[in-house]
């Protein structure tokens, strides 16, 4: 559903399972990574009554090389860690994938579970990964390796080497 048709209650389960998924320290989900995952579609999985998963994606431009591409990213991807290792966050990203393919003329996300997500069609991005500021290209080659996309019927073609860009924005720009 989209952000806007979020209950309250349901905007606080998603936070506290954010939060809590991704515990304290270097990983921990921070109030900019809830901002990024706004405005776009939400995914949620309800097991009687109880949130137990989520995903957003939201529309943003990546250019690969010089290329342009409307893309569907994917953030605040969480289960509940109560209901971890049950496969409800395979069944969320399944349909934030047919809803990305069928949506978009790509989809990507950052992640450190890269194998979570190729097994369900997801390709680690192969290039190098910058931020398009005011000045220039600015190379964030702490984001290379962490990098996924996904190919739609839509996509143009690239062989996942090539420069892959994006506009700056609060907190981590990926």
């Amino acid at each position: 559903m989209p952000t806007d048709e979020l209950t309250a209650a349901e905007i606080g389960s998603i936070r506290k399972i954010l939060w809590e998924a991704f515990g304290d320290g270097e990983d921990a989900f921070a109030e900019d990574d809830w901002t990024h995952a706004l405005g776009g579609i939400h995914f949620v999985l309800d097991l009687d009554g109880e949130i137990v998963a989520h995903a957003s994606v939201v529309e943003r431009v990546l250019w690969v090389g010089a290329q342009p591409i409307r893309t569907g990213y994917v953030e605040a991807v969480a289960t509940d860690p109560d209901h971890q290792g049950r496969g409800f966050g395979t069944i969320v990203i399944e349909a934030v994938t047919a809803h990305v393919q069928e949506s978009f003329d790509l989809g990507a996300l950052g992640t450190g579970r890269l194998t979570f997500y190729q097994r369900l069609g997801w390709e680690a991005w192969g290039g190098p990964a910058f931020v398009r500021e005011p000045s220039g290209l600015v190379r964030t080659p702490e984001d290379e390796g962490y990098l996924l996309v996904l190919r739609t019927p839509s996509s143009p073609s690239f062989d996942g080497n090539e420069p892959l860009s994006c506009q700056p924005r609060v907190g981590e720009p990926w």
